[in-house]
């Protein structure tokens, strides 16, 4: 470890110490969501599984080739999750009802609007901003991991890849480039438009108005609409959601909402106790290397 790491861990752990006052207030604080945000709207009815969402969003995002070409099938017969490498992936599912043939699953961060990885970092990492992402800073993160048993999606990543370099990886909703007007990589990639840019809650009026439009066509339900507080993004199905792994039984309130009395006595039980372990071996190791 260099003493430039070795500072760091120091550094990270002390924060930690420091916060568990903080961290208290932090995980009772409700985010009261941005009135304005935007939201991306996912129409599973509609994706042809192409994964040109992939391919835009590693180039968009500097990220590197995959092991499986963008164009290659055979990386659908198995169920994949977001990686330090890969923000998104499409999955592919053939649900006993509903339409004939495959159904394809986009998966990515959702963005909650109350977000269970900010109320759980102790040390503030992430931030909902005005225009919906949920963003990560890695100059704060520690690697306590603990916003990746918080999400309810499974959507953060640790770059097990930068052990000394403590990171998290997750889909950044094209932040910069909404922000400067544009659209997310993956959305404007879609050469079907299965994926939609918009106001959240334009987005849900039109997903509402496809459903009523279409009874046959689609699940009377908007899943995201309401699941843990809401999330930025939304989906419309055919067939029904659990049927291509969307967690059904979350409940509409905030995870935090839960949660509030336990993540109060979290930095106590459990974030000062490996911080502090943290330290020592930061320390050990540091001292080793020093002589």
């Amino acid at each position: 470890m260099s003493r430039r790491s070795c500072l760091k861990a120091l550094g990270a752990a002390g924060c930690t110490v420091l916060s568990v006052g903080a961290g208290k207030a932090h995980a009772a604080r409700n985010f009261s969501g941005w009135p304005d945000r935007f939201g991306m709207l996912v129409d599973l009815t509609e994706c042809v599984g192409c994964r040109g969402c992939e391919a835009a969003c590693n180039r968009a995002n500097g990220l590197p080739a995959p092991e499986v070409p963008f164009d290659e099938k055979s990386v659908f017969e198995e169920k994949r999750r977001p990686t330090a490498s890969a923000f998104t992936v499409v999955n592919r599912y053939s649900p006993k009802d509903g339409p004939r043939g495959p159904v394809y699953r986009k998966v990515q961060c959702n963005h909650c609007n109350e977000p269970g990885c900010a109320s759980a970092c102790p040390v503030r990492a992430y931030t909902k901003t005005p225009e919906g992402a949920v963003l990560y800073d890695k100059e704060l993160c520690f690697g306590c991991r603990y916003c990746m048993v918080a999400c309810p999606f499974y959507a953060p990543a640790y770059d097990y890849g930068s052990a000394l370099d403590p990171r998290i990886e997750k889909c950044t909703f094209c932040h910069e480039r909404v922000k400067a007007g544009g659209i997310p990589a993956c959305a404007e990639a879609c050469p079907v438009e299965a994926v939609r840019f918009g106001r959240r809650k334009d987005l849900i009026t039109l997903a509402r108005e496809r459903i009523r439009k279409h009874p046959g066509r689609y699940v009377d339900r908007v899943f995201g609409e309401h699941e843990v507080g809401g999330t930025g993004w939304l989906y419309l199905s055919g067939v029904p959601f659990e049927q291509v792994d969307f967690p059904t039984d979350l409940p509409d309130k905030p995870l935090v909402e839960q949660t509030k009395g336990f993540l109060s006595a979290v930095p106590l039980v459990l974030v000062l106790w490996p911080a502090v372990l943290g330290l020592c071996y930061s320390a050990k190791r540091y001292k080793e290397e020093e002589r």
